[in-house]
């Protein structure tokens, strides 16, 4: 039989090569602070791969209960099912498939499409996972086009998570709560010292944020982009004019587990995945989410139950800049 690094036919190892690719993907994910907290591992008879936890790389002050962390490992797992698309391969997926193991996330295994099974609706969106970056910069007054929207959303349902598009009255609510939040980090000597600590200015380093993807802060305070380097920042672009009234986005889920927080990931992923491929950038507003009751808030009272996970700003607008990646021979292990 013949095998390649594009198309496997029949549910056999895979070689050191495409568990290259698959972790190479993985690790192309967003995550807090670019911290990458994830490492990957082939099971046994290299037909699949373990998704596990890196708590070495976590943000205890920003994140103390590891939602955020777990939310960055589910959008590497939706990266690893994107590119095991592209090699032809369906995936089977087992969160948290060993109790005996916490920092086990998640189990995929890679097999041959059953039917009805198009791997290649995913394997459409895998030239995205290099191209999408988190866009710190102002968006035009351009809104995302309806069509757009209604994908957008079923991308997220796709993974069990309800994402909203929010009108005018419910984004000035979340930008008010984005700002309090934002303005009680800048009063918190841990969280900012930590947020500090992933900033990488001048030297070359695999992980946290570089220079050129900071962006600047909103010159008319409407838009409360999150200050990396300390109030009042430093070593960053000079202010800018941003959109008048920005276009947010939630992902809520019904309950608020690791479960919930690791379908949040893939569902954020695919998202972005999708907006990638039709021009739209994006940059994750955190800020309210990290703290108790400003993410208590962000709910929508007319909505019913659930728990906000992700805000999202979606637009038109120039590319973010690309963030280091740690290599593929420090996250993947295969003996």
């Amino acid at each position: 039989m013949t095998e390649n690094s594009r198309t496997i036919h029949a549910p056999d190892a895979l070689t050191p090569e495409q568990f290259g690719q698959l972790a190479a993907a993985g690790g192309a994910a967003p995550s807090l602070h670019n911290s990458q907290p994830w490492r990957f591992r082939a099971t046994d008879d290299r037909a699949g791969l373990l998704v596990c936890v890196d708590r070495s790389r976590a943000v205890p002050a920003t994140d103390p209960t590891g939602r955020a962390l777990l939310v960055s490992v589910g959008a590497a797992v939706l990266n690893i099912r994107v590119a095991a698309a592209a090699l032809g391969l369906a995936t089977r997926l087992r969160l948290f498939p060993d109790p005996g193991q916490p920092d086990l996330a998640a189990e995929l295994r890679f097999v041959p499409p059953g039917p009805g099974e198009h791997p290649s609706v995913d394997a459409a969106l895998h030239p995205a996972i290099t191209e999408r970056h988190s866009s710190r910069q102002p968006f035009t007054n351009r809104d995302v086009p309806e069509r757009l929207v209604g994908e957008l959303m079923a991308a997220a349902d796709q993974e069990g998570v309800v994402l909203a598009v929010l009108e005018e009255a419910e984004t000035r609510r979340v930008l008010e709560l984005t700002t309090d939040a934002e303005r009680r980090t800048a009063a918190d000597i841990a969280r900012e010292a930590e947020l500090r600590s992933w900033v990488r200015l001048e030297a070359p380093a695999s992980d946290g944020i570089p220079a050129a993807a900071l962006g600047p802060l909103d010159r008319d305070a409407r838009v409360p982009m999150r200050s990396f380097t300390g109030h009042p920042p430093t070593g960053v672009p000079a202010s800018a004019r941003f959109e008048p009234l920005p276009q947010l986005a939630t992902f809520t889920t019904p309950h608020d587990d690791r479960s919930a927080w690791l379908r949040t990931g893939m569902a954020l992923e695919r998202v972005w995945l999708l907006a990638t491929v039709n021009g739209v950038r994006a940059s994750v507003l955190h800020q309210a989410v990290e703290w108790p009751d400003t993410r208590w808030q962000l709910r929508d009272p007319e909505s019913g139950p659930g728990y906000v996970q992700i805000v999202l700003r979606l637009g038109f607008g120039p590319p973010g800049a690309e963030t280091p990646r740690r290599p593929v021979a420090e996250i993947l292990q295969l003996d």
